[in-house]
């Protein structure tokens, strides 16, 4: 376990993406991945108010729907943190002020209930004033429908700004930042990004560390894309430098007697100011490889071979 920031939230460092859920995995799988997930000792499940809108025939808010049927059946919403996010559902796009609090109670509605562990900024909205939507969160937080606020996506020079207004007027302050980050894409992160939120207090739980499954090994020539949902997001990794990490990843993984995933979020959770990362599993089967990233401890010459494969990426 870790503690999530100043929040004083104690996590479980694997944290659950829910963006398979109602998209890749069906209801009864995603709630097969949710039981094992919390069985295996996992404590924070993140998913987003859009999840899965870019499918043909969803809304937006399916994930959403997914997890509250799995808590109404199970009985088991102390057991578990929730957090979700707001700005890209199709009805609630952007981050004004009413925008938020509407996503937000659309978001109750679909988890089935009453509060939000963790409510992120999903993407900036560069055309709302941020002081309307630092207050919008922080309102949440005073009705107690929110615990704590998040942001993800957000450059140096935004997330600075949205500290500053929180320290101003007194809103909530984000405690958790939430950016794409993993083997072979760290330049948006590394340094400036990450030291403002290693200054603040926030925690930060990348996603995408597997890189849309790349980093899992299974993708090794442009054949094993075929047919695949993630065909687009993972082949733009398969250069050589890319596939030279792939190889690292695997050459560490032997020699620990785990799968290369394992190795590659255990590399991020060895990375400074990370406090867990996101994963996906869109089966209960998967899920057993991303919870042991908690549990293996890379060497620090494993880590840097790790690091130095990554430098030549350039991502």
């Amino acid at each position: 376990m870790t503690t999530l920031g100043s929040s004083g939230l104690e996590i479980h460092p694997v944290v659950l993406g829910g963006n398979t859920f109602g998209w890749t995995s069906d209801e009864s799988e995603s709630h097969r991945v949710l039981d094992a997930f919390l069985d295996a000792g996992g404590t924070l499940v993140d998913t987003a108010d859009s999840y899965s809108a870019w499918v043909e025939g969803n809304h937006g808010g399916e994930s959403e729907h997914v997890i509250g049927s799995w808590l109404a059946g199970r009985g088991r919403r102390d057991d578990v943190l929730i957090a979700t996010k707001a700005s890209q559902h199709p009805e609630f796009r952007g981050l004004s002020a009413s925008n938020v609090k509407a996503a937000a109670e659309a978001s109750l509605k679909r988890l089935g209930t009453d509060r939000i562990d963790i409510y992120y900024a999903h993407f900036d909205d560069a055309d709302t004033p941020l002081e309307d939507t630092v207050g919008a969160f922080d309102a949440l937080v005073r009705e107690g429908k929110v615990r704590y606020v998040g942001v993800s996506n957000y450059g140096p020079d935004r997330l600075r700004r949205w500290l500053e207004i929180a320290e101003d007027t007194g809103a909530a302050p984000p405690v958790a930042l939430q950016p794409h980050y993993s083997l072979v894409h760290r330049r948006t992160v590394e340094p400036e990004l990450r030291g403002i939120a290693v200054d603040a207090g926030m925690g930060i739980l990348p996603y995408w560390a597997l890189a849309a499954g790349f980093l899992t090994g299974k993708y090794r020539t442009e054949a094993d894309l075929k047919g695949r949902a993630r065909a687009g997001s993972v082949g733009r990794h398969m250069g050589p430098d890319g596939l030279a990490v792939v190889d690292r990843l695997v050459e560490v993984a032997d020699a620990h007697g785990v799968a290369p995933a394992t190795v590659a979020l255990a590399w991020v959770l060895g990375r400074p100011g990370m406090a867990g990362v996101l994963a996906s599993a869109r089966t209960a089967e998967q899920l057993p490889a991303l919870m042991d990233a908690a549990r293996v401890s890379l060497g620090e010459q494993e880590m840097d071979a790790l690091t130095r494969a990554s430098d030549a990426v350039g991502e």
